[in-house]
C-alpha cells in the first residue's frame, strides 16, 4: 500500500465525530469522545512516523498573548509532525482585539487558515474568535479554562491506570483555570474529584456547576473541602503555582495563605503510598511542590509535558485532518 493510501486509512480508523466545532473549556468532550482521543493520541506516541500527512496542506495560526514552553512547543512541532504549518502570532505586547476588533480579526483569519489555537488572558477573546470564525478554535489557555492540558492530563492518567471511572483525583491549591478543565474532563469520565485549598479561593461556580452537571451524568462527584487531609485515598494528586500569569502582585499574600496546602512527603503520604503526582509546569520548587515529590518516582510531571503534544494532534486531526 502507498504511504498516502495508508496514512489515510489510518486516519480514518482514528477519527470520531467529536460533536464540536470549537474546543474551549473542555465541557465539549464526552466520555466516549475522550476515549477516541485517548486512541488517536496513544497511536501517535507509539507511531508518529506513520501519521506525517495527517495535517498535509493545512495551516494553523497560533494566536499568543501569554509567553508558553510546552504550549507553544507541542503545537508548533506537533503540527509540523503531522505535515502541517503553524504560523505563530506574538501578542504579549498587544492583546486581540485592541488594534483591530475580535470580531474581524476571526474574519480575517477564517479566510487564511484551517484552525486557530489562541493562548489568551480574557475567556472572552477565544469565545469571540469562536463565535465569528468559520474555523475550529482551540482555547491554548484562557484566565478560566486550560482545556488542552487536561485532555494531556487526563490522557497520561489512562496511560498509568486503565479505566478511570471510579478513581479519585485531588487537586490542591487555587481553583484556577487548570482546575477548572481538570474537573470538567475528570467528572466527564467518571472520576471523583476533591479541590483542596484554602477558603476564597474555590473554583468559580461557573465551572463548578459544569464539573457537577458532568458528574451527576457519569457517576463521577466534585467536591470542594478545606482540608489538606482530604487527598486520602487518591489515586494523583495534582497541584499548580499559587499564583498564575496576570495574579503577581498577589504573590506575597497567596505564599502565606497557601503554605499549609503544599504537596510535600507528608501530604503524599495522606492520600496513600501509591499515589501519582502531577503538575502542569511550571513548578515553583519549595512553594507548591517540594523536590522529593516532584522528582519521586511516582511524579508524572514529564509524562503530562510530553502528552501535550500527542493529546493536541489527536484533537486537531480530528478537527481539521
Amino acid at each position: 500500500m502507498r504511504a498516502g493510501a495508508e496514512h489515510e486509512r489510518r486516519g480514518k480508523h482514528l477519527k470520531h465525530s467529536l460533536g464540536f466545532k470549537d474546543y474551549l473549556t473542555a465541557a465539549e468532550l464526552s466520555a466516549s469522545s475522550a476515549a477516541a482521543l485517548f486512541e488517536a493520541a496513544a497511536a501517535f506516541k507509539r507511531e508518529p512516523g506513520k501519521f506525517g500527512a495527517m495535517l498535509a496542506g493545512r495551516s494553523v495560526v497560533m494566536l499568543f498573548e501569554k509567553p508558553s514552553l510546552r504550549t507553544r512547543v507541542t503545537f508548533e512541532i506537533g503540527i509540523a509532525k503531522m505535515g502541517g504549518h503553524a504560523l505563530y502570532y506574538d501578542h504579549s505586547k498587544e492583546r486581540i482585539g485592541e488594534r483591530e476588533s475580535v470580531y474581524d480579526y476571526a474574519k480575517n483569519l477564517e479566510r487564511w487558515c484551517d484552525a486557530i489555537v489562541a493562548r489568551t488572558f480574557s475567556h472572552e477573546v477565544v469565545e469571540g474568535l469562536a463565535k465569528h470564525a468559520r474555523v475550529p478554535v482551540v482555547n491554548a489557555l484562557s484566565d478560566e479554562f486550560h482545556p488542552c492540558q487536561a485532555l494531556a492530563d487526563l490522557f497520561s492518567l489512562h496511560e498509568r491506570l486503565g479505566e478511570l471511572k471510579g478513581k479519585r483525583l485531588a487537586f490542591v491549591g487555587d481553583g484556577n483555570n487548570v482546575c477548572a478543565s481538570l474537573m470538567i474532563l475528570a467528572a466527564t469520565l467518571g472520576m471523583h474529584v476533591v479541590v483542596v485549598g484554602p477558603e476564597g479561593y474555590e473554583p468559580a461556580e461557573a465551572a463548578m456547576k459544569i464539573a457537577r452537571v458532568k458528574g451527576s451524568e457519569s457517576g463521577g462527584s466534585v467536591t470542594v473541602s478545606h482540608d489538606a487531609g482530604a487527598v486520602k485515598g487518591a489515586a494523583a494528586v495534582y497541584t499548580d503555582a499559587w499564583t498564575s500569569m496576570g495574579w503577581e502582585a498577589e504573590a506575597q499574600e497567596r505564599r502565606r495563605v497557601f503554605g499549609p496546602y503544599q504537596v510535600n512527603g507528608e501530604m503524599m503520604a495522606k492520600a496513600g503510598g501509591g499515589a501519582l503526582f502531577m503538575h502542569c509546569l511550571p513548578a515553583h520548587r519549595g512553594e507548591e511542590v517540594t523536590d522529593e515529590v516532584i522528582d519521586s518516582p511516582n511524579s508524572i510531571v514529564f509524562d503530562q509535558a510530553e502528552n501535550r503534544m500527542h493529546a493536541q494532534n489527536a484533537l486537531l486531526m480530528n478537527m481539521i485532518g
